[in-house]
C-alpha cells in the first residue's frame, strides 16, 4: 500500500474542503432548528451538490457521475462527514439501490430512478427488516402475491430510516413461501405514496424521529418495478457495490468529536489523577482512531486494485462503529454531570451534543450488520474458523 496521496487526491480534498466552507456557511449559525428546517437544509445541500455532479461521484458518466475510482470517493465522504455535512439519505440512494439498479435493474428503471438521484429529486428508504426479521432477514414475512400486471403487497417493515421523508422505497418480499426462505424472496420498488403505504414514527431514545415503522396493506407495485427474477430477490438485495464501504465516514466524525474533546481539555484542565488519566485514554482514543483511519484507507486502496475487501469491511465497521461509542461514553464522562445534559439545557457543556451522540452510537453496531453478524464473517472467511 501506498502511504501518501497523489498530487491529484491532494487537489481534491482542497477543493471539496472549499466547497464545504460556503455550501454549509448559512446553516452555520442556526442553533437548534426544527426538524422541518433540518430536513429543508439536508435537502438544500443536496441540490448544491446536484449542481457539482457530487452526489454520486463515483457512479458512471453514463448515470449521472464522475466514474471516480475509490480512494478520490474516500476523500470526498472523508471530507464530508468530517465537516458534519447532511446526509440527506444519499446512504440508500447512492450507497445502495443506485448500485443495485447499475448491476441488476432494467433499461427502463435505469432511465427512471438514476437521473433523479444524481439531480438530488428523489429520496429512497430501505424496507429490509421486519419485526421478526432482522439480523435473519431471509425469514421475512411481507408477502407480494401476483395480480395481473402487479403484486399485492401486504406485511410490515420495522426501522425504516427515513420512511417519513422518502419518495421511494426498496424493499424485500416473499413472493413463494413454499421455497426455502432464501429462495423464494423478490426485490420490489415501491412509490411511497401508492395508497395503502402507512408510516408510522419511532422516535430513538436520543429524542431522535429517524426510524419508523412502514405497514403495506393491499399495496399495488407493478411487476416492471421488480428488480431482477421472481423468487431471485435475496441475491439482488444482497449486492453490495458501495463505493463508501470504508467506513471513514465514521473515522472522520470520531476525529471531529476528539478534536473537540481536546479543546474542552485544554481549556479545562482538570486537575489531580483524574487530570493524568483523562489525558492518557484521550491519546489512546485518538491513536486508535487513527489506526481506523489507516483501516479506512487500506480498504479503498484495496478496491481500487481490485481486491476483494468483503472481511477488511467487516473489520472496519466492527472497529469504527465501537469506536464511536468509546469515544462518546468518554466525552460524556470528561465533562461530568453538565456532559450527560441535553441541548437547551443553560447548564449543558458543549451544547449538549456527546449526550446526544452517547444515546445515537448504540444503533450503527446494530444495524447493517451487527458486531455479532461481522465477527461470524471475520472469524469464517478471513481466519478460516468453522461455523458455530
Amino acid at each position: 500500500m501506498e502511504f501518501k496521496f497523489t498530487a491529484e487526491h491532494d487537489a481534491l480534498r482542497r477543493e471539496v474542503r472549499a466547497f464545504l466552507a460556503t455550501a454549509l456557511a448559512e446553516d452555520l449559525g442556526r442553533s437548534r432548528p426544527t426538524s422541518q428546517e433540518h430536513w429543508a437544509s439536508q435537502l438544500g445541500f443536496l441540490k448544491k451538490l446536484a449542481a457539482n455532479k457530487w452526489v454520486a461521484p463515483a457512479w458512471p458518466e453514463a448515470y449521472g457521475g464522475l466514474g471516480w475510482k475509490h480512494v478520490k470517493q474516500m476523500i470526498f465522504s472523508e471530507e464530508l462527514a468530517y465537516a458534519g455535512a447532511p446526509d440527506a439519505g444519499r446512504v440508500f440512494s447512492v450507497g445502495m439501490i443506485g448500485p443495485t439498479l447499475i448491476v441488476h435493474g432494467s433499461e427502463q428503471q435505469k432511465r427512471e430512478h438514476l437521473p433523479r438521484i444524481t439531480s438530488g429529486e428523489a429520496i429512497w428508504c430501505q424496507g429490509y427488516s421486519e419485526p421478526g426479521a432482522g439480523s435473519d432477514l431471509a425469514s421475512l414475512q411481507t408477502r407480494a402475491v401476483r395480480d395481473g400486471d402487479d403484486y399485492i403487497v401486504n406485511g410490515q417493515k420495522i426501522w425504516t430510516t427515513g420512511a417519513h421523508h422518502a419518495d421511494w422505497c426498496f424493499l424485500v418480499v416473499r413472493t413463494d413461501p413454499d421455497r426455502p426462505k432464501h429462495k423464494g424472496i423478490s426485490f420490489l420498488l415501491a412509490d411511497m405514496k401508492t395508497p395503502g403505504i402507512t408510516v408510522r414514527p419511532i422516535v430513538n431514545m436520543a429524542g431522535h424521529h429517524e426510524f419508523n415503522e412502514v405497514f403495506f396493506e393491499d399495496v399495488r407495485v407493478p411487476v416492471a418495478n421488480r428488480v431482477g427474477e421472481e423468487n431471485n430477490g435475496w441475491y439482488v438485495a444482497m449486492t453490495l457495490l458501495d463505493f463508501e464501504r470504508s467506513n471513514v465516514a465514521s473515522i472522520a466524525a470520531n476525529q471531529r468529536v476528539l478534536e473537540e474533546l481536546a479543546r474542552y481539555y485544554r481549556e479545562r484542565r482538570p486537575g489531580g489523577a483524574y487530570g493524568n488519566i483523562f489525558r492518557h485514554r484521550l491519546a489512546d482514543l485518538a491513536i486508535a482512531n487513527d489506526v481506523g483511519r489507516l483501516l479506512s484507507y487500506r480498504t479503498a486502496w484495496m478496491q481500487e486494485t481490485g481486491r476483494a475487501v468483503n472481511v477488511e469491511a467487516s473489520v472496519i465497521k466492527v472497529f469504527a462503529t465501537e469506536l464511536a461509542q468509546r469515544i462518546s461514553n468518554f466525552g460524556v464522562n470528561l465533562q461530568g454531570p453538565g456532559g450527560a445534559l441535553e441541548p437547551g439545557s443553560k447548564h449543558a457543556t458543549l451544547g449538549g451534543e456527546l449526550a446526544k451522540d452517547h444515546e445515537s452510537n448504540v444503533s450503527p453496531t446494530i444495524y447493517s450488520g451487527s458486531s455479532e453478524i461481522q465477527r461470524n464473517i471475520i472469524a469464517t472467511r478471513g481466519l478460516g474458523l468453522p461455523r458455530d
